[in-house]
């Protein structure tokens, strides 16, 4: 038997609660970002994230409310996305406390910084994958705004390539899943897709 839920007969904070436990795994966009007044650098974790377009490449992550990521994009047009991945997993963490805009979640948990090659916020020196962008637009929805970069730059550090891509083995990603759960890798399954014959081919 079925549980029916309606969202316009509960809360918002409930139905978030069941979205999210819903839509997994949710890959996580480490974001960086650097205030107007390039004094302090802001990193924090968005598990909405995905690829908005692939040519020009654009990805977008989603900011719930107005949190320092999006005010610094709105301000400065760029933002670096870091690559999440499971040996990371604490310092994510760490940097999903909501610290005053003036804090820098670098400082704070303790992890390096490397210049990044296009823009002025600074990439996690730790990260495997590291995708620098300019901001191409902001969409609000909602008690939400979508921010969609362009991506002018992207590096990967060699030992994480398989076959010339990033490999996923290799890589590790991690994922959010429902309330404070977390995702990892777990098997990989390969499966070719079938491509269309028109009837009558053979």
């Amino acid at each position: 038997m079925r549980l029916e839920y309606d969202p316009e007969a509960m809360s918002s904070a409930d139905f978030y609660r069941f979205l999210t436990s819903v839509v997994i795994p949710r890959p996580i966009a480490w974001v960086s970002t650097i205030t107007p007044d390039g004094r302090t650098e802001n990193l924090a974790p968005h598990s909405f994230f995905s690829i908005a377009s692939t040519d020009p490449p654009i990805v977008q992550f989603t900011s719930i409310g107005r949190k320092d990521s999006l005010r610094n994009v709105e301000d400065t047009g760029e933002f670096v996305v870091n690559f999440s991945s499971e040996p990371l997993l604490r310092l994510i963490n760490a940097t999903a406390t909501d610290f005053p805009r003036s804090v820098s979640e670098f400082d704070i948990a303790g992890i390096d910084r490397e210049p990044s090659k296009c823009v002025r916020p600074s990439r996690v020196a730790a990260s495997h994958v590291v995708l620098e962008c300019r901001s191409h637009t902001t969409l609000r929805m909602g008690n939400s705004t979508l921010v969609f970069g362009r991506v002018l730059h992207a590096a990967v550090d060699e030992n994480y390539l398989a076959d010339g891509r990033p490999g996923s083995e290799l890589l590790r990603p991690l994922t959010k899943l429902g309330a404070d759960e977390w995702g990892t890798l777990g098997e990989v399954l390969h499966l070719n897709r079938i491509p269309y014959e028109e009837p009558g081919t053979h």
